[in-house]
């Protein structure tokens, strides 16, 4: 057999499956790809314009150029109070997602066991199967907020279970969590001895609460791989960037399998990545502050057309309830789009406990929502 029986057994993902049929269609309304509708800010993409015309195109040290590592290290200082070592405890990848693989591969022994939330970004129990590891699911849902609580991590931890996986504010539901529930979830991952992967990299896109990084909890970074980036908040998704901090053994065992697979992230990426931590901070506030705008009119907007849909904390997602349709989520979704050309991501995408929901981003333009709405409305009422 050619092909690796793990990667066979591997189901395609479940967002670009259902957007292959968005290819060629004409007038669709794409509420489905999560990736911000804002160009990057000048500034940056000058500057990486800049890097490139001043020849700045070799590679970089595998852990990334040491000038971005030492601010990232001072602007979770500054910003979190958070200490890292630039140069034994932060790695540069090729995203976020880079380091959700990295992190896999780096702490898990064969058949070692993964607490995944569900709803679940697609990449996350791929990422653990393919290191080897066993996903045990853990369901949430819109009565608990789409939140884990101490008591469902603390009970899921039987014999073999070795870390969590978090995401907050989390992609599909935008839930995220405030600092008194991170503390309660905190003491059961020190009971437990259990090392987590957070994936914050809709961090500064959170509304309701100021963020919290489970890492800059007491007696927590030594138990957390701490994921972030500039794809969201920045709108640089192109650029690949992502970081990641975490306990010097840790990073040094990811760096070991970047330095082998990647080597190291796009210089110019790096460069325009220094110019938005020095001077974005206005943009991502400029960003923010639209997509809250638009966060409280596709919830007030879907709950009034009948589709049932909880408030988001953050990101830029919400997660409605297509129920009381009787139709199965991607039936929906396929419908919807061939009969009103909109599109969007159907639940089951996010795990198998969410059939009867669909993912909807909210980083589309104002007027577009609005005429998705109306479609939505009229597919209703077909």
């Amino acid at each position: 057999m050619r092909i690796s029986k793990t990667v066979q057994q591997l189901a395609p993902s479940g967002i670009r499956a259902f957007f292959d049929l968005v290819l060629g269609m004409k007038d669709v309304i794409s509420l489905g790809v999560g990736e911000p509708d804002f160009v990057t800010p000048w500034h940056i993409r000058e500057k990486a314009i800049s890097s490139l015309e001043e020849g700045f195109t070799s590679y970089t040290s595998n852990k990334g150029m040491p000038e971005l590592r030492k601010q990232i290290a001072h602007f979770l200082k500054h910003r979190y109070g958070m200490s890292y070592d630039f140069d034994e405890e932060i790695l540069i990848t090729v995203g976020v997602s880079e380091g959700l693989d990295l992190a896999m591969r780096a702490i898990l022994n064969p058949g070692d066991k993964v607490l995944v939330p569900e709803p679940v970004y697609v990449s996350y129990g791929p990422t653990v199967e393919l290191a080897g590891g066993k996903v045990v699911p853990l369901k949430t849902d819109v009565c608990s907020g789409f939140k884990l609580t101490a008591q469902q991590i603390d009970k899921a931890c039987t014999k073999g279970v070795k870390a969590l996986m978090l995401n907050y504010p989390c992609n599909p539901t935008g839930a995220s969590y405030s600092r008194k529930e991170l503390q309660a979830i905190a003491r059961v991952i020190k009971k437990r001895n259990l090392l987590v992967v957070s994936d914050e990299v809709y961090d500064e896109l959170t509304y309701d609460f100021e963020h919290t990084p489970l890492s800059s909890l007491p007696g927590m970074k030594d138990h957390v791989i701490y994921l972030n980036g500039f794809s969201k908040a920045y709108a640089m998704t192109g650029f690949r960037i992502g970081w990641v901090c975490g306990p010097s053994d840790v990073v040094a065992a990811m760096t070991k399998i970047h330095q082998y697979t990647i080597l190291c992230a796009s210089i110019t990426g790096q460069l325009a990545a220094q110019e938005a931590l020095k001077n974005g901070f206005k943009a991502v506030h400029k960003m923010k502050n639209e997509y809250q705008r638009r966060r409280r009119f596709i919830v007030e907007a879907l709950n009034e057309i009948g589709l049932e849909c909880h408030m988001p904390q953050g990101a830029f997602y919400v997660f409605p309830s297509i129920k009381k349709t009787g139709e199965k989520s991607l039936d929906f979704a396929q419908n919807l789009l061939k009969k009103k050309k909109v599109a969007l991501v159907p639940g089951v995408a996010f795990g198998s406990s969410c059939e009867g929901y669909v993912r909807i981003s909210y980083a589309s333009s104002y007027e577009n929502l609005k005429e998705a709405v109306a479609r939505i409305e009229a597919y209703l009422q077909y």
